[in-house]
């Protein structure tokens, strides 16, 4: 009798075990890229041993004189290889503490999933997209990549090859003298307010409110005169305010206690 529910629970492993390594040929939904961010986690628990002439490569048209905030880009994750199958996982991070930045919009054979983008179909090689950069300047990032080659058999026979690559590092594209906004923002850190105080000559300014990863969490108007900022509703913590008025943009961090 032990031996039949032995054969039973094998038999139900099979199908299991095949459904767990199809499903991948979608990409991961879980940190797989390699980078600090993620642990150096990758794909390679599954996918070991192969060859290919495996390599990947990331390229990009953000400018090598930095990145302008806010600003769509165009990125391309390329895996060169004799396998018959493939797949990659891309993310972003600050170098600073490895903080992930930016958001993605998914391009042909990929998608999007939380931080980080994948691929969705595995006959392709090389997948383009978009990433748009944060809205403030939260330090240099890079990219980083791990891509899988695969024999396309479906199981974990030491057949497949995965590499990772990272991108040098990027810069925010510095403001000149005569489009930087110069403002004082107190008290800092602060519970309740914040009060803005515009240079002489601006009535009025818009107003963003930003966490370290570069997400938008509100807006306000302000006017020389009507200058307070209710921060109650954020979490302990450090944040980023922009400030724009008449063509002219700046920022500066604050925490709120």
């Amino acid at each position: 009798m032990k031996k039949n529910y032995i054969f039973k629970f094998i038999l139900f492993l099979i199908p299991v075990s095949a459904f767990i390594l199809m499903s991948s040929s979608g990409g991961r939904d879980d940190g797989r890229t390699g980078s600090p961010g993620d642990s150096g986690n990758t794909c390679a628990q599954c996918h070991t041993g192969g060859s290919s002439g495996t390599s990947v490569a990331i390229t990009t048209n953000i400018p090598n004189e930095g990145y302008q905030t806010n600003t769509e880009y165009d990125i391309t994750v390329t895996t060169t290889s004799t396998a018959s199958a493939h797949g990659f996982q891309l993310t972003a991070e600050k170098t600073s503490d490895d903080g992930k930045i930016g958001s993605f919009t998914a391009g042909t054979g990929s998608r999007v999933t939380s931080s980080r983008i994948t691929h969705s179909n595995p006959n392709q090689s090389s997948w383009s997209f978009k990433w748009t950069s944060p809205a403030t300047d939260v330090g240099d990032f890079k990219f980083y990549a791990a891509s899988v080659a695969a024999n396309g058999n479906n199981t974990n026979d030491a057949g497949d090859k995965v590499v990772t690559t990272s991108t040098a590092g990027f810069s925010v594209l510095g403001l000149s003298k005569e489009v930087k906004l110069d403002f004082a923002l107190y008290p800092n850190p602060s519970t309740d307010f914040l009060v803005v105080q515009l240079p002489s000559g601006s009535l009025k300014a818009e107003i963003s409110v930003f966490d370290v990863s570069g997400r938008l969490l509100k807006t306000s108007s302000i006017t020389s005169s009507a200058n307070k900022i209710d921060v109650q509703d954020l979490s302990t913590g450090m944040y980023i305010l922009k400030i724009q008025s008449e063509g002219k943009t700046g920022s500066k961090q604050f925490i709120k206690k």
